[in-house]
């Protein structure tokens, strides 16, 4: 069994067809998918998605590219969004200095004001950076969330050994696919038990369908790198993986 830790339903790409890519899915033997928001209009979105499929659940948060659209009480709202049954995590939260956005000081502002919300509801949080290492580890550090992912990791080995010093999992889409020593490098050093698989759907889509548009099924793809990389069995990176990810995200067995 399969966990796709970061998928995006709603987007246009695939919220048309939302039966198909969840029969696909099961198809493939990926069994919970988590549906990850970026504002507080897709948590909305996200929790409706997570009412009608079993075995999807729903995040409620604000990316980094919308921190400058929060109002106000965002904060309030999103905690509203929080105590619905099958929301298991805040975020996607983070920095991201690629594309700027949203300016970098108010980023780093909401950034830490969900990672702090996190911890005050014992939550998980689900980290989104891009060429925003020391700001985002910085936050993190002085926060200590209790449980904390950075999705689709692309930095290098020196910025994963901290996060992972700071008690953050990393998770890896079909960047793993794309030939890169880096990724090889980073998952090498980094314990299988401290991994979650995820697509970053419809996004990131692996090798062998690099430039179509992505989906869970898609996640075996990415298992069977990552079980090449580190030398193990396939289905055992399946299954401790998503061991890893029912622990993180508080998923029933």
């Amino acid at each position: 069994m399969y966990t796709d830790t970061h998928a995006h339903l709603y987007y246009d790409e695939l919220k048309d067809q939302l039966d198909s890519v969840i029969e696909r899915a099961r198809e493939a033997s990926v069994e919970r998918i988590i549906c990850v928001s970026t504002d507080l209009a897709s948590s909305q979105t996200s929790i409706s998605i997570a009412e009608q499929f079993d075995g999807v659940f729903a995040t409620a948060g604000v990316h980094p590219h919308d921190a400058k659209d929060a109002p106000n009480d965002y904060l309030m709202q999103l905690k509203e969004l929080l105590t619905h049954d099958k929301v298991v995590a805040v975020g996607e939260m983070g920095l991201d200095y690629f594309r700027n956005f949203s300016p970098s000081d108010i980023q780093r502002v909401i950034f830490q004001s969900q990672l702090e919300l996190a911890g005050e509801l014992e939550m998980p949080a689900v980290i989104h950076n891009r060429d925003a290492d020391e700001d985002l580890l910085h936050i993190i550090e002085n926060v200590s969330p209790s449980k904390a992912v950075i999705h689709c990791f692309s930095s290098d080995v020196l910025i994963a050994e901290r996060a992972l010093e700071a008690g953050c999992l990393l998770s890896f889409t079909g960047n793993v696919t794309f030939g890169k020593d880096s990724a090889e490098t980073v998952l090498n050093a980094t314990p299988i038990d401290r991994i979650m698989l995820e697509t970053d759907c419809p996004f990131m889509t692996p090798v062998p369908y690099r430039g179509k548009v992505n989906e869970p099924s898609n996640i075996p793809f990415i298992c069977d790198r990552i079980a090449e990389i580190k030398q193990m069995e396939p289905m055992e990176v399946a299954r401790i993986t998503s061991a890893t990810a029912q622990d993180f995200f508080g998923l029933s067995a």
